[in-house]
């Protein structure tokens, strides 16, 4: 071997995973940045903790660009023994290293999946709702979780909601999926519940995808 990564990472599980694991400090960032943006959000006026907030986000910004690749292309594929990034895993609970993305949680049973979801400020769009495109984002990623757990999974080919209830900011929720695969697709529905109510529904198709064809990934490198 090169010192690049396999292409599929399998566990003795039979788990679908692509690309290196976020670093431990991934995931404490993302926590705090989603917090501490959604009070940002809520502040009534300038506060000086913003400044000195803004000061250490500047000095961090210019001491993390020198020690990150110029080049902020995945090392992936033909790219892989490049100058780029490494690709982090996006198989499951991306909201756990990045904050862009919800957290959750799942329960994995086959071709069910149940778990929670709630969703802070940061993610507002009608006054107290969850913005519908995050809905989206969040289903795309729940189940895909759930098809890289069970160790099948593949690209989004169809992604379609409906919208049955305004969704509650700051609300515990739960979540269903099931997941049915025909030839070359994986048929994946949700339903988005507060107690009895469903909020809304969610279906995917996926192409089903071969670990044997899936490019290899570079891992990090020792400076």
């Amino acid at each position: 071997m090169d010192g690049r990564v396999p292409a599929a990472l399998v566990e003795e599980t039979g788990r679908w995973t692509f690309g290196v694991e976020p670093l431990p400090e991934a995931a404490d960032t993302a926590a705090r940045l989603r917090r501490v943006a959604g009070l940002v959000l809520a502040l009534e006026r300038p506060d000086p903790a913003l400044d000195e907030l803004l000061g250490a986000l500047d000095r961090a910004e210019r001491a993390l660009s020198r020690r990150v690749p110029a080049d902020p292309a995945p090392r992936v594929g033909p790219a892989a023994d490049g100058d780029g990034r490494a690709y982090v895993d996006h198989s499951r609970h991306i909201g756990a290293f990045n904050a862009c993305f919800p957290e959750y949680t799942i329960d994995v049973d086959g071709s069910r999946a149940t778990g929670t979801v709630n969703f802070p400020v940061v993610y507002e769009g009608p006054p107290g709702l969850v913005h519908g495109g995050f809905l989206a984002l969040f289903f795309d990623a729940a189940i895909q979780h759930h098809n890289c757990e069970v160790g099948e999974a593949g690209k989004t080919a169809g992604l379609e909601l409906r919208y049955r209830r305004p969704t509650p900011l700051l609300t515990d929720l739960s979540f269903e999926l099931t997941r049915t695969v025909e030839g070359t697709r994986i048929h994946s529905a949700g339903r988005l519940l507060s107690g009895d109510v469903v909020l809304c529904d969610a279906r995917v198709d996926a192409a089903r995808g071969q670990r044997s064809r899936l490019p290899a990934v570079s891992p990090r490198r020792v400076p």
